[in-house]
């Protein structure tokens, strides 16, 4: 598929990854010239009406969401029957690769990510979107350190009615819902419980519940408690410890009603991480049946002024987890998107180790050296060592092989001057350019002759020496040429301009002209017209402009402006 273009104009340029339906490919669209992800339905289930029935669910439910933690849908279509989705291009890695990555993250990152994977399912849920397969593999950490929701494949749409009963226990077995794990309906808690999975995985570094079957594994979400955070990681705070709990209630009921909700309890578990607090929170469930039963006591003489401060209280929190999550976002970005590990780059072609650091944004430092084993130009040694932890920018020290110590001198003839030091630097010899260049019909900068000469066997470090190519030029006459023309004349042949001199003269049609030039290679050798020249020789010419007798004339000349006459009535 690399290098179709889909719809004149989606050029498919790189392969990214593939899911349960779908491949996807990074894309430029053309009208653009920005990156998109598109998401082709596999051939294979181009004619099955399941899938069929899924991917357009996936358009449908994506259509109707906008939102900044969100993969937005940015087109639809079809091509010779293949049904594709074009989304916003997330530059990144999935939350999955980095907990692979880094193991259990800081709680303040972990609640920070939480909070947007929220913040993202508020907006859906309020579209009447259940997502039904949150996991790490399809939250997306961008480049700035913003978090996206990606992949509602198999999300339930309010009013779709063609939903089946596999789609029913589709998903994530790590990931379920209780209700997922039985078959029966999901709604939006389903999508919160999994939320809390998540968080469970990046505040320990594993899901709660693994086994050797996927059967095995939902078994234990059914009826199941997951082994408490604290055990496994102590420096999780209790607030955020009872927040994952409520989240993973096996009860749709007794878990978070709304994702907003657990949103404000993350942000709170940040700022009262003793988790008191959560233990004078009433139970919804009980309050609602004190309620129904009329056993309400003093509150149904809550006065209106005490609803206004608890209004104001309200916006206040929604202040506190808006101004958090801006602050999370620099802390994500720091912790999560400004690190990298050192790659491996032993045994590697420097080509290769170098595109090796820069995809982990690592500058390099090489040095060489002879080594009797290893190949020319392969990595032998790196500092740090693979797998270390490095901030974005960090130095990665790299030791590139010479070869033997003694080797053959490789021909330079042709190759021009970087290229030649390129060569020689592989084999661990050191260029040395002659500066008198010589005329010559190769380009400027090309190597002519070599000392010593290709093949010679010559230890580690030789000097070899190359004259260059100045190029050639036949020098045109430039006298009587206009100014303008002779500058042209100038930059074309690649000459070096080195002074324009002025001479005064009265003859109007000599203006502009060339009077003479003078040519020379910079010492004392001068040139004529017809010469052969390197490009660069200098040139220095002679221009006539008016004299002062000539301007004070044309001034003389001009004629005089006339007093405006007004009109006699």
């Amino acid at each position: 598929m690399i290098g179709k273009v889909l719809d004149n104009r989606y050029d498919l340029v790189e392969f990214i990854g593939k899911g349960g339906m779908a491949l996807v490919y990074r894309a430029v669209d053309r009208r653009t010239g920005h990156s998109v992800a598109v998401k082709i339905l596999r051939p294979e289930y181009n004619q099955d009406a399941e899938f069929s029935a899924r991917f357009q669910r996936e358009a449908l439910a994506a259509s109707r969401m906008s939102h900044h933690n969100i993969v937005n849908l940015l087109d639809v279509g079809q091509v010779d029957n293949m049904r594709y989705l074009v989304m916003e291009y997330v530059q990144g890695r999935t939350l999955k690769e980095v907990i692979r990555q880094k193991g259990a993250l800081p709680p303040t990152i972990a609640a920070q990510i939480g909070i947007r994977i929220l913040s993202a399912l508020q907006h859906a849920h309020k579209k009447g979107i259940i997502h039904r397969d949150i996991k790490p593999q399809n939250v997306l950490v961008d480049q700035d350190g913003l978090i996206k929701v990606a992949d509602f494949g198999i999300a339930r749409v309010a009013g779709w009615d063609t939903v089946s009963s596999e789609d029913s226990v589709m998903g994530s077995v790590h990931y379920f819902s209780p209700e997922q794990a039985q078959g029966k309906p999901v709604t939006a808690a389903s999508d919160l419980y999994s939320v809390g999975v998540v968080l469970y995985e990046m505040l320990t570094g594993k899901p709660p519940f693994e086994g050797e079957t996927p059967v095995a594994v939902a078994m234990q979400h059914i009826g199941s408690k997951a082994r408490p955070i604290s055990e496994i990681n102590p420096a999780v705070p209790p607030a955020m410890e009872r927040v994952v709990e409520k989240a993973m209630e096996k009860k749709p009921a007794n878990r978070y009603q709304s994702a907003f909700e657990m949103a404000q309890d993350l942000q709170r578990a940040l700022q009262e991480p003793d988790g008191t607090w959560m233990t004078r929170l009433p139970d919804k469930t009980a309050l609602n049946q004190e309620l129904h039963s009329g056993n309400t006591g003093k509150q149904n003489t809550v006065s209106s002024g005490s609803s206004v401060w608890k209004r104001a209280g309200a916006a206040v929190m929604i202040l506190v987890v808006i101004g958090g999550m801006l602050f999370g976002a620099l802390r994500i970005y720091d912790q999560v998107v400004n690190t990298t590990e050192a790659p491996y780059c032993l045994d590697e072609e420097e080509a290769d180790a170098r595109r090796l650091a820069i995809r982990a944004g690592l500058l390099l430092e090489i040095t060489r050296t002879s080594d009797a084993i290893k190949p020319t130009g392969t990595v032998i040694m790196q500092s740090p060592e693979y797998g270390t932890i490095m901030r974005k920018g960090e130095t990665l020290c790299l030791t590139i092989s010479t070869g033997p110590e003694e080797q053959q001198i490789p021909n330079l003839i042709g190759k021009t001057v970087d290229e030649a030091k390129t060569e020689l630097d592989r084999f661990g010899f050191t260029l040395l350019a002659l500066p008198n260049r010589v005329i010559s019909n190769s380009p400027w900068d090309t190597v002519l002759t070599q000392k010593p000469a290709p093949g010679d066997m010559m230890p580690n470090g030789t000097v070899v020496q190359v004259t260059l190519s100045g190029g050639s030029v036949t020098l045109p006459d430039f006298v009587g040429m206009t100014r303008k023309d002779a500058l042209f004349m100038v930059q074309q042949m690649k000459l070096t301009l080195v002074e324009i001199r002025e001479i005064p003269v009265d003859d109007a049609t000599q203006f502009e002209r060339v009077a003479a030039q003078f040519i020379s290679d910079g010492d004392s050798k001068e040139f004529k017209p017809g010469d052969q020249v390197m490009q660069q020789t200098q040139v220095t010419l002679a221009v006539y402009v008016p004299s002062e007798a000539a301007k004070a004339a044309t001034a003389t000349t001009e004629p005089a402006s006339t007093p405006r006459q007004e009109a006699t009535p």
